[in-house]
């Protein structure tokens, strides 16, 4: 799903058409995935499209060379990074770190673009690249403890430097925003702590709330403060600026506690309860979007 938007996105950016083949590849790869079909076409489709996204990457990196189009290039490279390691171990748990470093430095190359509209020291840059050489050094080496705490360091720099923090005094669509992106660091600190722990490595019993503490908390964060940007640039369409928005936002953010305690907790019955929940939050995020636009029109 992730790679299908977030190819999508960098062929409307780069305008060529044959950019579309990687989103078109990685969503008829989770289709046969969904649909239980034999692994190799599913894996063979899902890094034909990363190869297409770092294509496009790299199309984006020639065009304006900085740090935050490496930084996303670099993303592109850890999803299929993340799809060899899946193919020849055919251990999924085994690819995970990389797959989450694909959606974490994805986040962080598009944020970290927005910061040079602030005042940030050069020194922060600096510690900016040393998390990034940290998260990616970690997961090669397997090495899942230094890699929740470059996943630590990462929420509290993007808690001290991005621009969320100061558009929280906003209101309307941005301080939306805002809280959206704000309230997922914490969930990616949270992730970062848990991991610390060993949460992140395979079989832990509190893996389950390390995992979605990132990849609900940070990342479906991240996608309902974005989707106001992303979803018109992409689309042509707006989303109009309404308050109900933040009650997709509330949801996530209570099912996903409710998840993590029970997980943390090992009581099954409240952790099932909450991913079921959790399910909920993002169909009436999709909702509420799609009422919001007819209403628009």
């Amino acid at each position: 799903f992730f790679g299908t938007v977030i190819s999508l996105e960098r062929a409307v950016a780069i305008g060529a058409s044959w950019a579309y083949l990687a989103p078109l590849a990685a969503g008829s790869s989770g289709l046969l995935l969904l649909a239980g079909a034999p692994l190799g076409p599913g894996r063979g489709l899902a890094s034909l499209g990363a190869l297409g996204l770092i294509a496009a990457s790299v199309v984006a990196l020639r065009r304006q060379m900085a740090m935050h189009t490496a930084i996303l290039t670099l993303a592109a490279v850890c999803w299929l990074a993340g799809n060899a390691v899946w193919i020849s171990t055919g251990n999924p748990a085994q690819a995970t770190p990389w797959w989450l470093l694909f959606l974490v430095l994805t986040i962080a190359g598009e944020r970290l673009e927005l910061t040079r509209m602030l005042p940030t020291p050069a020194h922060a840059r600096t510690i900016f690249v040393a998390i990034v050489t940290t998260l990616t050094l970690a997961a090669s080496l397997a090495a899942d403890r230094w890699l929740a705490g470059g996943l630590l360091a990462l929420a509290l720099w993007l808690l001290r430097y991005d621009i969320a923090r100061r558009n929280l005094s906003s209101d309307g669509m941005t301080r939306y925003i805002a809280i959206c992106l704000f309230s997922g660091y914490l969930w990616l600190a949270l992730a970062g702590l848990l991991g610390l722990g060993g949460a992140l490595t395979s079989g832990h019993p509190a893996r389950d709330p390390a995992l979605h503490a990132l990849a609900l908390g940070f990342v479906f964060a991240m996608v309902f403060g974005h989707a106001p940007i992303i979803f018109p640039a992409v689309t042509r369409i707006r989303i109009p600026w309404h308050p109900a928005l933040y009650l997709p936002l509330a949801l996530l953010h209570l099912t996903l506690l409710v998840r993590v305690a029970g997980g943390t907790l090992g009581h099954w019955a409240l952790r099932a309860g909450g991913g079921l929940l959790n399910a909920l939050a993002l169909v009436a995020f999709i909702a509420t979007v799609i009422t919001l636009v007819r209403k628009g029109r």
